[in-house]
Order: C-alpha cells, then sequence, then structure tokens
C-alpha cells in the first residue's frame, strides 16, 4: 500500500528548513511590530462574494484561481487567495475603524489558496506575511510601508532586490485613462479572453506576459500622462519621502499588479534570481475597497511578502540565516539515571533553558548521537556511578571539556554557563 502524497502543488514544511520559514516569518513581522502594527488572523476560507467583489471578477485569481466549495447549507465559499479582503472584513466587522486613532495598522501571517499552474516558486498552497494600514490617506504610510518591507529583507540578508513603483490614479482620472487604453485594445488582434477582460479592466491587460500581446501593447497610452494634478502631487510625495529614507526604487508605468483594487500608489518587491517568479511581494493603496465590501470609505494601503519566494530568494543569493539550535542542552541518560535526568530536563524548561533528552533506551554511543545532531551547546551525561556521588557529568559539545556538577546546582550553573 502506497503512502498518501501532499496534493500536486503544495508542500509540507519540515525540519530543518522549516526552520528558516519561521526565520522569515519573524524578520518580515519584527519591523510592523515596531512600528504600530497589531496582529489580525482571518478564517481560510471567506464568502465567495467577498473576493470577486474586492479582488474583481476580471482576475485570474478570481476567475481562474479562486478554490471554490459549496457548503451543505448552501452557502458559497472560497479558500482565501490573498489577504487585504479578508483583513478589512474583520476590521468592518470588528468596528475598529470606529474605535478612534485611524488608520487601524494589522500585520497578520498565514496560508493562501490558488489554483495554478504548479512550478517553482509558485504554488497552490502559499505562505504570507501581510500588512494594512486602513483608514488615513496619507502619502507617508505609504511609504512607510514600502520603507519597512525593505528594511525586512535587508535584515534577513537580501541584496539583489529590486522595487518598482507606479500611480494607478483615481477615480477622478482613472476613468478617463479606462476610455483612452479601451479605445487602443480595441484595435489590436487579441483573444476572445483576452477583449473580455479589457472591457471589464482594461488596465489588467497590460499585465499580460505573453510576448504576443506585449508587443502590440507598444505605443499604448501611458497612464502617467492621465494622471490628475493631486494623484502627481500625491505620487511625487511618497516618491520624495522613500527616497530621503535612503531607499532605492524604480519607476515602472507598466506596473498594474493582479488585483483590481488597487488606487494610487503600487509598488512590487522583485528578485531577478528566481527565473520567470521573480516577484517576491508587492501592494499597493486600496482606497475603494471598503466601500466594494460593503463599508464606509476607509482609504487604506497595504502589501504582502511571499515567505516562500522570500526563501528561494536567499537560496539564490547563497544567504543563510543564523538560525540557533532549538536545544541547548541535551541530557544522556544510562543505567538507572533516566528519572534523574528527566527530572532535571523539566527543571531547565520550567526554568526557560531549551532541553532535550535522549529516548528510547539507547546506549552511550547512540545517545550521544542525538545529542550532536541536536546542536546542543551542552550535553547532560550520568549513570549509576554518577547518581551516588551525587552528580552529573555536564559536557562542553564544543570543546569536548567535561565536569561534574552536583544534582542541587545543575539548573544554576547551566544557566551560567548559557549566560
Amino acid at each position: 500500500m502506497s503512502t498518501f502524497q501532499a496534493p500536486k502543488g503544495t508542500y509540507d514544511l519540515l525540519p530543518p528548513r522549516s526552520a528558516t520559514f519561521l526565520a522569515v516569518r519573524e524578520a518580515i513581522s519584527a519591523p510592523l511590530k515596531n512600528s504600530g502594527y497589531g496582529y489580525v488572523e482571518t478564517p481560510g476560507f471567506e464568502n465567495v462574494e467577498l473576493f470577486s467583489r474586492g479582488v474583481g471578477e476580471s482576475t485570474d485569481i478570481v476567475s481562474k484561481e479562486m478554490y471554490t466549495l459549496t457548503t451543505k447549507g448552501g452557502d458559497q465559499l472560497a479558500l482565501r487567495p490573498e489577504g487585504t479582503a479578508s483583513v478589512l472584513r474583520a476590521a468592518l466587522q470588528g468596528n475598529l475603524h470606529k474605535l478612534g486613532g485611524l488608520p487601524v495598522k494589522l500585520w497578520y501571517s498565514g496560508s493562501y489558496y490558488r489554483y495554478e499552474r504548479a512550478q517553482a516558486g509558485r504554488y497552490r498552497h502559499f505562505s504570507q506575511v501581510g500588512a494594512e494600514a486602513i483608514g488615513a490617506e496619507d502619502p507617508a504610510l505609504d511609504a512607510e510601508l514600502i520603507i519597512l518591507a525593505d528594511q525586512a529583507y535587508r535584515s534577513l540578508g537580501l541584496r539583489n532586490f529590486r522595487i518598482l513603483l507606479n500611480s494607478l490614479g483615481d477615480k477622478e482620472c482613472r476613468p478617463v485613462y479606462r476610455e483612452a487604453l479601451q479605445a487602443f485594445l480595441r484595435g489590436l488582434d487579441l483573444d476572445a479572453e483576452t477583449v473580455r477582460r479589457a472591457e471589464i479592466n482594461p488596465l489588467r491587460v497590460l499585465d499580460d506576459k505573453r510576448t504576443d500581446v506585449q508587443k502590440q501593447l507598444v505605443g499604448a497610452p501611458m497612464l502617467r500622462d492621465y494622471l490628475c494634478d493631486a494623484c502627481k502631487a500625491y505620487h511625487e510625495e511618497v516618491r520624495a519621502l522613500v527616497t530621503a529614507a535612503g531607499v532605492v526604487f524604480e519607476d515602472d508605468e507598466k506596473l498594474v499588479r493582479g488585483l483590481d483594487y488597487y488606487t494610487r500608489t503600487t509598488f512590487e518587491f522583485v528578485h531577478d534570481g528566481l527565473g520567470s517568479q521573480s516577484a517576491v511581494g508587492g501592494g499597493g493603496r486600496y482606497d475603494g475597497l471598503s466601500e466594494m465590501i460593503g463599508g464606509p470609505a476607509l482609504p487604506s494601503v497595504g502589501w504582502a511578502l511571499g515567505v516562500d519566494r522570500t526563501v528561494l530568494a536567499l537560496e539564490a543569493e547563497g544567504v543563510e540565516l543564523d538560525i540557533p539550535s532549538a536545544t541547548s542542552v541535551f541530557a544522556v541518560a544510562l543505567g538507572a539515571a533516566k528519572p534523574v535526568l528527566f527530572g532535571l530536563v523539566t527543571e531547565l524548561r520550567r526554568a526557560g533553558v531549551a532541553a532535550d533528552i535522549s529516548y528510547g533506551g539507547k546506549g552511550l554511543k547512540g545517545a550521544m548521537k542525538d545529542a550532536n545532531r541536536s546542536g546542543a551547546r551542552f550535553a547532560l551525561v550520568a549513570g549509576d556511578r554518577d547518581l551516588e556521588e551525587g552528580v552529573v557529568q555536564l559536557k562542553d559539545m564544543q570543546s569536548g571539556e567535561q565536569t561534574p556538577v552536583a544534582l542541587a546546582d545543575v539548573v544554576a550553573t547551566v544557566r551560567a554557563r548559557l549566560a
């Protein structure tokens, strides 16, 4: 009988590699925790309409990639394909916007699901850390989020990433550009599906990666030429604030991102070492999304960074994270010493020391192999004779030096040596 395999396009996180994913999540979230962002967690599935309204029916995410299901009660649900709509829904439902002190600043971490063609860097189940600043229209918020993402990546040791930046205009100037772009697109030789998309959201056609489409887009009207004075001024302030912080970016006039809710500022983090799946994260401003899903006007901005892609970027650059061992002390019990050492391990854990012990009745050689594999700084070794003398042997796993320590002094001695 064959064993079950993980579904196609998904992956299991197992030690030791899982420690890298945890370290990446911590590094991305650390600057957010230090900047007033509180943690939010939402369900893994939501009402289908939340995404069809918020993300946009013309997007590949909604039209092709969303996992949907019908409950026994007849409700139409979808596994969440992205985080922003869910977080905004939760903030509205929790009335966070009514508590004063806007913006509401939230960060989150979780798994997301899209039915995509599985390949390296593009999975059907993937992990993201995201941040949203809800309820304020301020270029400083847009700049803050770009700077915090840059800080997170640099704290991990990443260097070969680029930040692409653009403005998508607002409800005043984008409709004028939309009409001009649609008029241009109607003159091209596009397939039926792309023509349909162009009528719903023509900006999405600019995001089409197919070479034959991109060739036809040469000479297309550019959004920058249609931005109103307010959007131009807003974008220039974002650029100035990011530049003043020493963060380098590139202006990308074709950057539209894959979700319909973006307005004004939009940005993407790309890493050239990842091939076709070069985007490691991105985001932007979504001033109308709250109204799209039934809430009040709440101008907002946010981003999501892919944990999986960030790990691949680290591997592409050859960056190895300095991840401390999960175990500081490993106990090796010989003869009748197991209950005593088990008790010491329990005491050490209660004292905040990461400790483990060899299980399964192994001899000295096998147990010391376990100690080596654990990466522990010290080993506690004891047999019958040690117990008769009221001591255990404290072995330094780096130097090999071994010293007897009285049973009553083990916890204090270990803590002092580790400090």
